[in-house]
């Protein structure tokens, strides 16, 4: 399948809400338990906003995925590290897309000077696990019971990927 990507703009709202939604509602790779109004795509975009971010279109100019990197932490020492999210909608996941995005968003931070990039995933959320491991990462930690959702306590896993860009 073809796929182009394209900066994530204030245009791309109602489909990356979907989508994220969608991973509410359905499963534990979301977090938050309730969906989001769309007015929550603001929110998206100050979260992301100075870091790679962008949508992935098919052909037909349909938004089938959304990544970006944020900020790990606000101190200045710190500013070479970020943390990385990426949502597929379901109908696209084991195309090759989710690898696509990631290389366009890890490019995008290394030539920000972006040294180190983690990802906090759900531990019940083995494909996703899966998939990280198969693009680099390695896991470099655990914390226990740190969200609740659906009634249970969910363990995050926390994986790396060192970019080498040495900046």
């Amino acid at each position: 399948m073809n796929v182009e990507l394209e900066p994530l703009s204030p245009d791309h709202g109602g489909p990356v809400i979907d989508i994220f939604n969608h991973y509410i509602e359905h499963t534990f790779a979301a977090f938050l338990e309730n969906r989001v109004p769309y007015a929550f795509f603001n929110v998206l975009l100050k979260t992301a906003e100075g870091y790679p971010a962008a949508v992935v279109k098919t052909e037909a100019g349909d938004v089938v995925g959304f990544g970006f990197l944020r900020p790990h932490s606000p101190i200045p020492t710190m500013a070479g590290t970020a943390e990385i999210s990426c949502f597929l909608h379901p109908d696209h996941c084991g195309r090759g897309i989710g690898g696509i995005m990631l290389d366009h968003l890890l490019e995008a931070a290394a030539l920000k000077g972006i040294h180190t990039v983690l990802a906090a995933i759900s531990a019940v959320n083995e494909p996703s696990i899966r998939f990280h491991r198969k693009n680099g990462f390695a896991e470099c930690g655990r914390f226990r019971e740190v969200f609740r959702k659906r009634g249970r306590f969910v363990d995050t896993v926390w994986m790396q990927r060192l970019l080498g860009n040495g900046k």
